[in-house]
């Protein structure tokens, strides 16, 4: 209710002031496409987070204003345009959208090669990342949310996969008990048993994120391929993603469910974590219960029966289409099928601002 109520809050005072004040100024009736940009723009309000390099410099051509750029990135994303020279060209035809992005003039639209070391700024600097988290802890932290559905989508990249590393091959070890005074080495713990006692940043420190190629069954049990890579997603009732990680599109879904659950436990409170077959593990179970939280977890029947949920878990585990909803809402409206960059960093990037862009709507829409 809280939330809801600053959110009422925020968009009042927009209605009233600001786009009154904005189509004064332009001249021209702002669309609702416009309107929901700027609603956007002034919850995300991504110009902060970047980086003011052009008053630290002191010899050569002007940088062109960054945070103008990145408002831009965000309205590329909220209109799904597939290219960046889609966005260039949109901005020199439409004053207004322009405007709401922070360019005066037409002549101070910047070239898209311009947009183009704008990107790579922005990726080295992790800023989606760092919007995203602001977010979280600005509208969420206070709450105390029900379910956390975990899940991951297929992200198609245009990049060659990388090579996979040859894996040593393992002595033989000979058959039967050892013999009197030989001594054999234990088997190494698995990722996911010594993700137990990890932190969440060691623990993805140890996870591929090289584009690759990566296979899923779909829901009509066929098996799909892909080069690129697996973006996995925490995702709350009111479809606001929580933790977002991005992989490489060979790792499994379980390889990122401890991770992904220790993430989320550090910015909000929860009470369930709803996941499909693919995170039946007992390590996932483990710290779900430690962390204070009730897994509900469809079992695999890896070729055995295997008992059904109860009744009152069921009904609770078909909260988990949010993280359907969301993986369909990003690919679909917010740039996850336009993947036109290359390289991890990049790739993370645009997904980010997708992800950004995407929470804000979600916000608006708690109102309606």
């Amino acid at each position: 209710m809280k939330l809801r109520e600053t959110i009422s809050w925020l968009m009042g005072t927009l209605q009233r002031s600001l786009l009154p004040y904005f189509e004064e100024c332009s001249g021209t009736p702002l669309t609702e496409k416009q309107k929901k940009l700027i609603q956007i723009l002034e919850i995300v309000q991504v110009e902060k987070f970047v980086p003011k390099t052009a008053a630290k410099q002191w010899m050569g051509r002007k940088i062109l204003d960054r945070e103008a750029i990145a408002r831009a990135f965000v309205a590329k994303m909220v209109y799904n345009y597939p290219t960046t020279c889609s966005l260039i060209t949109a901005l020199q035809e439409t004053p207004n959208l322009r405007l709401i992005c922070g360019f005066a003039r037409k002549s101070d639209i910047p070239s898209a090669a311009t947009f183009s070391r704008a990107f790579q700024e922005f990726s080295a600097s992790g800023l989606g990342d760092r919007v995203h988290q602001v977010l979280v802890e600005t509208n969420l932290q206070s709450e105390l949310l029900g379910h956390m559905s975990r899940d991951s989508t297929a992200i198609e990249g245009r990049e060659k996969p990388d090579p996979k590393p040859q894996k040593e091959k393992a002595v033989p070890r000979r058959r039967g008990r050892p013999a009197r005074g030989e001594r054999r080495e234990p088997k190494p713990p698995s990722r996911l048993v010594r993700q137990v006692t990890q932190e969440a940043e060691e623990s993805l420190r140890e996870i591929p994120v090289a584009c690759d190629v990566g296979a899923k069954r779909n829901s009509q049990g066929h098996q799909e391929t892909w080069i690129g890579y697996r973006l996995h997603a925490d995702v709350n009732d009111c479809g606001l993603p929580i933790s977002v990680v991005l992989t490489s599109a060979s790792v499994h879904d379980s390889q990122v469910a401890i991770p992904l659950m220790k993430m989320t436990s550090s910015k909000v409170d929860y009470l369930y974590d709803l996941m499909d077959s693919a995170y039946d593990a007992q390590p996932i179970y483990e710290v779900s219960r430690g962390l204070g939280h009730v897994p509900l977890i469809e079992k695999n029947s890896r070729g055995r029966d295997v008992v059904p949920m109860a009744p009152h878990e069921a009904i609770r585990y078909n909260e988990r289409t949010a993280s359907e909803r969301f993986n369909n809402r990003l690919k679909e409206e917010f740039g996850g099928k336009n993947v036109r960059v290359r390289g991890y960093e990049k790739v993370k990037l645009h997904l980010m601002f997708g992800v950004i862009a995407l929470f804000a709507d979600q916000l608006i829409k708690l109102i309606a």
